[in-house]
């Protein structure tokens, strides 16, 4: 039976470890934040950290694209909200969207494609049987809005 759709929101607030001698945030530190909605966003769809060590099957990234369309500053507290995008036979797309807290503006897009790999062979598997169940309503086209 279809599930919902696997969503998350995060909040981080921009430190200096984040920012440029400007205050601007660094292109990588995005990253860093959306690595960890992404880590959160995996255990919600079963990718618990502790299971990962143990069975030593990893959602991996394959693919990243990013678009900086607005800078964050430092103490700018930031929203990032993502979600499962896409389902294919052996890899998952995933989508982030980072805003200011209170504001509409979307500050930056990010859509990644993972694979689960199986460690330390580095073997590339075929996703869950179940998540084509799961996630039919995410086996089709792409580009949808997170909100």
């Amino acid at each position: 039976m279809p599930e919902a759709t696997p969503d998350i929101e995060t909040r981080e607030e921009v430190m200096f470890f984040d920012t440029d001698i400007g205050g601007v945030v660094h292109n990588i530190a995005y990253l860093r934040m959306i690595e960890t909605a992404r880590t959160r966003l995996a255990a919600k769809m079963g990718m618990r950290l502790r299971e990962m060590a143990q069975t030593q099957v990893y959602p991996v990234v394959v693919r990243t694209e990013i678009d900086y369309r607005k800078p964050a500053t430092l103490g700018d507290e930031l929203i990032i909200q993502g979600r499962l995008e896409r389902v294919e036979r052996v890899r998952f797309w995933v989508a982030f969207e980072i805003r200011r807290v209170g504001e509409e503006t979307v500050l930056i897009t990010c859509r990644q494609s993972l694979a689960l790999v199986q460690m330390p062979q580095g073997r590339p598997l075929r996703l869950p049987e179940d998540w084509q169940e799961k996630y039919a309503h995410l086996t089709g086209g792409l580009g949808k809005s997170i909100r």
